[in-house]
């Protein structure tokens, strides 16, 4: 049974997370990078028809919590913005310690302002 269209925006299926080491190596070596305000963002383009996100946290943030919880706002923007983000493409987040955005609306907002970040670029 599938979703309404209003629902499938706000869901976010295991198949939009990149978790194997060797996908994440992947787009590590021949994405493009974009600087953003205390992370990097890296995206290469794949071949699915759908975008998939990864996060990297350094552990030099301290206590896992705060790690956990930088993971589960860049998640929620992704989830609820996915329409600023390119389409059918493997994307990083690579977070500093310098990292202090509290809210979805502000990664999204940032993630805007990133030079030469352009979704519908290709």
């Amino acid at each position: 049974m599938g979703l309404s269209p209003a629902k499938e925006r706000f869901c976010f299926p295991k198949r939009l997370v990149i978790k194997k080491s060797r996908e994440f190596n992947l787009v590590f070596r021949q994405g493009k990078r974009f600087g953003g305000c205390g992370f990097s963002l890296v995206f290469l383009e794949n071949g699915y028809g759908f975008s998939r996100i990864g996060i990297s946290v350094n552990r030099r943030i301290k206590g896992a919590v705060r790690r956990n919880r930088i993971k589960r706002i860049i998640r929620e923007s992704f989830r609820l913005n996915r329409k600023i983000y390119p389409q059918c493409a493997d994307l990083v987040f690579v977070v500093w310690p310098d990292f202090d955005l509290r809210s979805p609306a502000e990664i999204t907002a940032a993630v805007a302002k990133i030079n030469g970040f352009d979704p519908a670029e290709k």
